[in-house]
């Protein structure tokens, strides 16, 4: 099975909020390279969003829809919501980049409370992947 057949077996608010995280981790962050002070955040943003990307779908092909699929996130997108809370208390940023960095940090904020729940989850024994999403080739 598919990372993304897997998405497609999780409750409906599951999947609707995997399309929210896209547009407020990966498009909306886009909007911050068209200022001059909130570019290096918009670039760190979308480089860590992309890694985050590409590691939850490598652990999902090592060990299926776990959950620890979110620790990407913890690692990359914790210490960039570190960096765009201290942005936001900068003078300097005008209304429209200010609204845009408030808005992909509350993203990323609220994917992170997920993330670190569910890595707890993992620690404290829930290992096994949830039914019926197993990596393609396992079995």
């Amino acid at each position: 099975m598919t990372f993304e057949e897997a998405i497609a077996l999780q409750p409906e608010w599951v999947q609707i909020w995997l399309n929210v995280l896209l547009a407020g981790a990966f498009v909306l962050p886009l909007l911050l390279l068209i200022w001059r002070p909130t570019r290096l955040a918009g670039l760190l943003t979308v480089a860590s969003s992309a890694a985050a990307g590409f590691g939850v779908t490598w652990l999902y092909g090592q060990m299926g829809y776990v959950r620890l699929l979110g620790l990407p996130h913890i690692l990359l997108w914790t210490p960039v919501l570190i960096y765009l809370a201290v942005l936001l208390r900068r003078p300097g940023i005008g209304p429209a980049p200010r609204l845009v960095l408030a808005l992909v940090a509350a993203t990323i904020a609220v994917s992170l409370v997920f993330d670190y729940v569910d890595f707890a989850r993992y620690l404290l024994g829930e290992r096994a992947p949830m039914p019926g999403t197993a990596p393609a080739g396992s079995g």
